[in-house]
């Protein structure tokens, strides 16, 4: 089944949100899984991945500090927890996956990501 993302808004600078990713039939607990943005007019970029086991991670430059992506695989969830959003972190916010052997490998790469979310809406204003 596909992924599908929850959590977004619209909320003022400096305010936190999560961001939710899930998965109906598909167990996440195979897939490295990241979260992307892409605002308009923009190519969307890598927020920050997780490997399978949760253990490695990878973050955009820009968000590092005050983002935290994290995984449950139990419950064939991820998060991203957002705190002091800035309005350049406006944009439309995906879900991402890959199918992927090796538990500890987490991949920047956007093109080896081949399941897709519709994505949930982040808006922050000054």
């Amino acid at each position: 089944g596909p992924l599908v993302e929850s959590g977004g808004g619209s909320v003022q600078t400096g305010a936190s949100l999560t961001l939710t990713c899930t998965a109906s039939g598909r167990p996440l607990s195979y897939y490295v899984v990241g979260w992307f943005r892409q605002g308009p007019g923009m190519e969307r970029e890598l927020v920050a991945a997780i490997s399978r086991s949760g253990e490695n991670t990878e973050y955009l430059d820009s968000v590092k500090g005050r983002f935290t992506i994290s995984r449950n695989n139990a419950l064939n969830t991820v998060w991203l927890q957002m705190d002091s959003l800035k309005p350049e972190d406006t944009a439309l916010y995906l879900c991402g996956a890959t199918v992927e052997y090796m538990t500890t490998y987490v991949t920047t790469t956007l093109s080896t990501y081949d399941h897709w979310g519709q994505g949930t809406q982040v808006t922050v204003s000054s």
